[in-house]
């Protein structure tokens, strides 16, 4: 089972499309830097605003750089299930660990029609399925109860990233699956709180920034030290609270020229940070 750090690297940019050396250079500082996993093509990754080229380039970049040494989640989310079956066996056959699937949607789905969108994407790979409950992004909300309920029908469907900041849902899923369905912590500021309520990682942009202190805080928890554990959030907690409210792709990527390590910006409609958001962002970056 996956567990630990769970860092989801940005997607750099170039005037030709993805910038593949550069990302390549992220993705094996981060593995380097000690995280437990990466998963490229989330949100921060900004994976809404790219083409199907620019998808397997990411997929095989980042698998090739890996190269092993941690267990890489691919997400592969889209508004059609067409689209989401192609991606998930694309990143499969990359060697991709597991997929990370978010039900986006135009229209509001039901419950029926998400758990046929899941179950056809089981039916096409055989490598795990992590569904990603987030409908701050998405506008599709998963209740506890459904998640369970796709665990239990969908074999590959293993794992669920719970990013609502709302803790009684992943103690519910807990409860309703008899611990038998891992959960994930996805809202940065609920980290401390999740991780002692039993979540089996951290799914967190925050390691591009400031690694150490996530790897800390994750090891004080592990270990059962909560003095350390909470020092570690309580020095994290301003950064974690900035780069939500600020959109991950964005502040991350400012974030990252500020210490040297300049990844391009964000693609529009997204626009870089502006100067006071950049000065606000200094103060949380030790060392800029």
């Amino acid at each position: 089972m996956i567990q630990g750090i769970i860092a989801y690297p940005v997607t750099p940019f170039a005037d030709t499309g993805i910038d593949t050396a550069r990302l390549a250079a992220l993705v094996d500082k981060l593995v380097a830097d000690g995280v437990h996993a990466i998963a490229p093509l989330g949100s921060t990754g900004e994976l809404a605003y790219l083409e199907e080229p620019e998808f397997d380039s990411v997929v095989d970049t980042t698998l090739a750089t890996v190269a092993g040494r941690v267990p890489v989640v691919v997400g592969v989310s889209d508004v059609t299930t067409a689209k989401t079956v192609r991606r998930a066996a694309y990143a499969q056959r990359a060697g991709a660990a597991a997929v990370m699937v978010l039900p986006v949607s135009y229209w509001k789905l039901t419950e029926r029609e998400i758990l046929e969108h899941y179950r056809r994407i089981g039916d096409a790979v055989e490598i795990p399925i992590m569904a990603y409950n987030n409908p701050a992004t998405s506008g599709v909300d998963m209740r506890p109860e459904l998640l369970v309920t796709m665990f239990e029908a969908i074999e590959n469907l293993t794992m669920v990233k719970e990013s609502t900041g709302d803790l009684s849902r992943m103690r519910r899923i807990a409860e309703l699956s008899g611990g038998r369905l891992p959960f994930y912590n996805g809202s940065n500021p609920l980290v401390l709180d999740a991780l002692l309520a039993g979540a089996s990682g951290w799914c967190t942009a925050a390691p591009n920034l400031r690694p150490q202190p996530c790897l800390d805080l994750y090891d004080a928890v592990r270990a059962g030290d909560l003095d350390t554990a909470r020092a570690r959030y309580d020095d994290l907690k301003g950064l974690l609270e900035f780069i939500v409210a600020g959109g991950l792709a964005t502040t991350v990527k400012a974030g990252l020229e500020l210490l040297g390590f300049p990844v391009g910006d964000p693609r529009p409609p997204l626009l870089p940070l502006d100067e006071r958001g950049r000065a606000a962002l200094r103060e949380l970056l030790p060392g800029t």
